[in-house]
């Protein structure tokens, strides 16, 4: 309990105190477009402004040994002062046993993930650099699967803690760079010390025309000790309407033997904004 209210005190905070910069001028502030990626996207856009909303609906699928992972989530991204950016995200994940699966394999059970709030606040905006920074912060409550739920299990089984940090660059009109990173502290019910993961994920992308679709590549990369793991992202986003987006998204892992190539299709919709 005084994690989901230490969570909920520090997304206030950030309201609030944010939110000072409204009343400082009635004209938007300005905002540098950056392209944002696909897998690794971010809480909102960089810079963002009052009153954007966004909801995301995502499917994936991953190989993995003798079975196959299906992933979905919801997003809802929303910015409730200039510069800050809040979000709620709700992640299932579902297995099935892959082609080469045999009896008696162990397998993971279906599972509602958890629940992810998050904030970011952009701190930096320089237009004569094409640059934006942000600092953020990723509180998940992670959940039992369905099965240890309905054998009596309590609904939470850990949490984790992400404080990240961003860096946008764009290189003229057309090529857009970010990199992505921070640690995070995962808390497991009944252990005593928490597992620390490193995580610095890249990415670069080329927009055609001012479009909005996008061609790119992350490579997200997770340390846990000396122990790394990699996976390059090959995606394309494509602007449907002004305010439609689909994302493909293909992973190839470098290094892990038990992971095989992964998919993910991501729906963007930006709600149109209330004239005032």
């Amino acid at each position: 309990m005084k994690h989901i209210i230490t969570t909920l005190i520090f997304l206030a905070f950030n309201s609030i105190a944010f939110s000072q910069t409204d009343s400082l001028t009635k004209r938007l502030p300005v905002k540098i477009h950056h392209a944002e990626p696909i897998y690794m996207d971010l809480i909102r856009d960089l810079g963002a402004r009052k009153g954007e909303k966004e909801l995301n609906l995502g499917w994936g699928m991953e190989n993995k040994s003798g079975y196959v992972a299906n992933t979905g989530f919801f997003e809802y991204e929303f910015s409730p002062a200039n510069r800050l950016g809040l979000e709620v995200e709700v992640p299932f994940i579902f297995y099935k046993p892959a082609f080469e699966h045999k009896a008696g394999d162990e397998m993971p059970r279906n599972r509602m993930e958890g629940v992810k709030l998050a904030s970011q606040y952009t701190f930096l905006v320089a237009p004569k650099y094409g640059m934006s920074m942000a600092i953020g912060y990723i509180h998940e409550f992670k959940a039992h699967s369905f099965y240890s739920l309905s054998h009596g299990s309590a609904p939470l089984k850990g949490h984790s803690m992400s404080p990240f940090f961003v860096v946008a660059k764009r290189w003229g009109k057309h090529v857009h760079s970010m990199i992505y990173t921070g640690p995070e502290w995962e808390f497991t019910s009944g252990e005593s010390k928490p597992e620390r993961y490193y995580q610095v994920n890249a990415s670069m992308h080329y927009e055609f025309g001012g479009t909005g679709n996008l061609l790119g590549v992350e490579v997200n990369q997770e340390y846990l000790g000396m122990k790394a793991e990699t996976v390059i992202r090959p995606q394309i986003k494509l602007a449907l309407t002004p305010n439609l987006a689909l994302g493909i998204v293909t992973g190839i892992p470098l290094n892990l033997k038990d992971h095989g190539v992964s998919i993910l299709a991501r729906v963007i919709y930006e709600l149109p904004r209330r004239k005032r």
